[in-house]
């Protein structure tokens, strides 16, 4: 889920305190600080504020709804609604509304999203290795439309389909040497894209929320035809993650994580490309700052449960985009640390706060950042 610096935080660092006070609204204290012991469904009001040098200022709202489709069968999964809204002082806008339900046992899974970016970033280049003097301001504006099923094959093993459209749009740069007019830079302007294609899971987590013991491989495969002026357009997305976690003892888990994605098809367009850096994976580098045809990255994170509300979390990882030939020697490294606090203690929903490092090129400040998000990293 998104970034978001949110003022729930400073709510619920005093959440002993205020728990014992009545005089908090009623819905407040249920969102907040009631311990829910059933499988009713709760909603979650998350006002957003944050910093950063890729927004500026950032203000807003999340919501998210959780429940269950079946209150009878104790394996079946958490679903949600997850909803955000925030702009920027630095003219951004984001909005998106997903979807994630479990049909009762779990025999199907359904996912939908929904979004609209107005999104001015930082370009610096294609490429493992670009440099911060490279830095050209791109004004994007993203429409994506996706939805996703997946049956359940014996106890284990989901088949599905992934399928949605995506039209990106990029104002046009006049100044011959901006970095997005680079010769390396395909479809500086942007396009249409209809996808469709296959997906697997293979999952054995004990929870799909906060997990502590199993696995999940899961993949897909977007196959990708351009629309409209970009109807020359032909490609693929390939996806591929791979989590384990041990629970070693009592409260402390230890979670592994791997993900790899490239762009197949004879076509590079640049907004397509894998990116390094999110709130989920290489936390600490700015997303996009490295973009290639291929992106791989691994991560371990080590969790401990304080008590039921609260949580702290280790974390270290390494990875790289590169455009075909995979180099050891061109990984770069990321670790950090984080708290969580659990908003929902039977359903294991949590708000998590992270600092991740990255790596200093030669000449540039180390690479840094802070996330502020609802769930898990992986």
């Amino acid at each position: 889920m998104k970034k978001l610096f949110t003022l729930t935080i400073a709510l619920v660092c005093f959440q002993s305190a205020f728990a014992q006070l009545n005089f908090l609204p009623k819905f407040v204290r249920k969102m907040y600080f009631n311990k829910d012991t059933s499988r009713k469904s709760s909603f979650l009001i998350v006002p957003a504020l944050s910093s950063s040098p890729e927004t500026g200022l950032e203000f807003g709202g999340a919501a998210i709804l959780s429940f269950y489709s079946d209150t009878i069968h104790r394996e079946t999964r958490v679903s949600s609604l997850f909803g955000y809204a925030t702009i920027t002082t630095k003219g951004q806008a984001k909005l998106s509304l997903n979807t994630s339900y479990w049909t009762p046992q779990n025999k199907w899974h359904y996912t939908s999203s929904v979004s609209y970016y107005n999104y001015p970033f930082d370009f610096y280049g294609i490429g493992n290795n670009t440099k911060l003097s490279a830095l050209d301001p791109v004004e994007e504006r993203r429409y994506k439309f996706s939805i996703g099923g997946e049956r359940l094959f014996g106890d284990r093993f989901y088949l599905g389909y992934v399928a949605g459209a995506v039209k990106y749009y990029y104002k046009y740069q006049p100044d011959p040497n901006a970095t997005i007019n680079s010769p390396d830079v395909e479809d500086r302007h942007g396009g249409d894209i209809l996808y469709i294609g296959p997906s697997f899971t293979y999952d054995t987590r004990n929870n799909n929320t906060y997990t502590t013991r199993g696995m999940i491989i899961s993949t897909y495969y977007n196959l990708m035809q351009g629309i409209y002026y970009n109807n020359f357009y032909q490609g693929g997305f390939f996806n591929i993650e791979y989590s384990q976690f041990f629970l070693l003892a009592g409260p402390l888990v230890l979670g592994l994580d791997i993900q790899e994605q490239s762009l197949t098809g004879g076509q590079s367009p640049f907004y397509l490309m894998p990116q390094m850096g999110s709130d989920e994976m290489m936390r600490g580098y700015y997303q996009g700052r490295y973009r290639d045809r291929n992106f791989i990255a691994g991560q371990t994170e080590l969790r401990y449960r304080i008590d039921n509300r609260w949580g702290l979390a280790a974390f270290a990882g390494t990875g790289e985009v590169f455009h075909t030939t995979f180099s050891t020697e061109q990984l770069k490294p990321n670790y950090g640390g984080g708290i969580r606090y659990f908003f929902d203690v039977q359903k294991g929903l949590a708000i998590r706060l992270d600092y991740g490092v990255g790596q200093k090129p030669a000449g540039e400040p180390r690479q840094s950042g802070f996330y502020i998000a609802l769930g898990q990293s992986f």
